[in-house]
């Protein structure tokens, strides 16, 4: 934004010192002027003399001279009139110093941030000294500026994976079509096949961003949602998926009510269950489904069986596009960005998404939500249990 030049914030402390002073001088001189005034005549008094010695030998008075009160003007007004002009020249002398060292770290804020705006994001202030509004202002812009950078920097790896995703299905049709052009015995009913699974995936990939950018962006309509009849719905959505894995799947757990958008959190509640099933030890593995309350909050864990993970690769599983061991390439291995979109909802909602490795092997996926009305619902007896496993 173009300003007009004004008078620089140091100057006008400099002012506003010395006319602070000036004013506490004023009153001082006043103040002294008034007590004066109560001991001294309205005229100047001479008191007579007494003779140069008295009977008993003392000195004699020569007489005493008790100015009036111009007369006492006169004598005390250019006095007080140089002690101002001392006091305005050292409140502008010294209120520009004092000016200066308190807006020093003020000097360095402004740096770092016209620093940043040139796209130095990886500068920081640093302002050493005990803590004070200035430092305090520092470590805040200092916290902003990294989240800034490493939100731009996920933008940038977001971008970049996103770009080479949607790359991928776009070359494999292309050679599709170049071979089956070349080749005179080409089955067209193949090729269309795989055309077909191609684009399929490419328009997965697609919802999927579309879903990532809808749930980052905040932009739905709320309204009270049980957590627990969600979780069921995706179970029970996903049930013949797991039946054909050999898997076990078991939900349990008590009413959660939240206040969100159902769409998305079923979105949330379905990647992390299909995720469980994908990763998970075929053939006699499980997944566990539960809902549970606590003092303002509401949660949601997925556990599943499968391989020994490492912390260091759990902690990077919920970002875009990142597979872990076997979670490279198969037919339901999905887009990557599963637990993204559940990470992302879960944030968009007031909540949070926590990863670990089970014990023995697989993962286990903790969602933290707002409880409604910030109460703790009641237990519901009637709670059903959904299985799919070995007859």
């Amino acid at each position: 934004m173009d300003r007009a030049p004004g008078t620089s914030v140091r100057t006008r402390l400099a002012f506003s010192y010395a006319g602070f002073l000036m004013v506490a001088g004023v009153l001082l001189i006043a103040v002294v002027w008034v007590f004066l005034l109560r001991y001294v005549p309205d005229e100047a008094v001479r008191l007579p003399a007494r003779p140069a010695r008295s009977l008993a030998g003392s000195p004699g008075n020569p007489g005493l001279f008790i100015p009036g009160r111009y007369d006492l003007w006169r004598a005390f007004a250019p006095k007080a009139a140089l002690a101002l002009a001392a006091l305005l020249v050292l409140g502008l002398v010294g209120g520009w110093f004092l000016a200066g060292r308190m807006l020093a770290p003020l000097n360095r804020i402004t740096a770092a941030t016209r620093a940043a705006g040139s796209g130095s994001l990886s500068h920081r202030i640093r302002l050493p000294g005990r803590r004070d509004e200035f430092r305090e202002l520092a470590d805040a812009f200092d916290g902003m500026l990294a989240q800034i950078e490493a939100h731009v920097a996920e933008q940038r790896r977001f971008a970049a994976n996103a770009s080479h995703e949607l790359r991928t299905p776009l070359a494999i049709a292309r050679t599709l079509i170049e071979v089956a052009r070349n080749d005179p015995d080409r089955d067209v009913d193949e090729l269309l096949a795989r055309l077909l699974a191609v684009n399929q995936r490419a328009t997965d990939l697609t919802e999927a961003l579309l879903v990532l950018s809808r749930a980052d962006q905040g932009t739905f309509t709320r309204e009270t949602v049980d957590l627990s009849l969600l979780a069921e719905e995706a179970t029970e959505t996903l049930l013949p998926f797991a039946e054909r894995r050999g898997l076990t799947v078991e939900t349990s757990g008590d009413v959660a009510l939240t206040v969100g958008s159902p769409a998305l959190l079923l979105q949330l509640a379905t990647n992390l269950v299909h995720n469980a099933i994908v990763h998970n030890t075929t053939g006699h593995g499980g997944v566990w489904v539960t809902t549970s309350t606590g003092p303002q909050v509401v949660r949601l864990t997925v556990e599943n069986t499968g391989d020994v993970l490492a912390p260091e690769l759990v902690a990077t599983l919920a970002e875009p596009f990142r597979r872990g061991t076997d979670r490279v390439r198969s037919d339901h291995a999905g887009v990557g960005l599963g637990l993204a979109i559940a990470t992302s909802i879960a944030r968009a909602h007031g909540g949070s998404l926590d990863l670990a490795p089970r014990d023995g092997g697989g993962l286990r996926v903790t969602v933290r939500l707002p409880a409604a009305g910030g109460g703790v619902p009641a237990p519901r007896p009637d709670r059903a249990h959904g299985s799919a496993g070995h007859p």
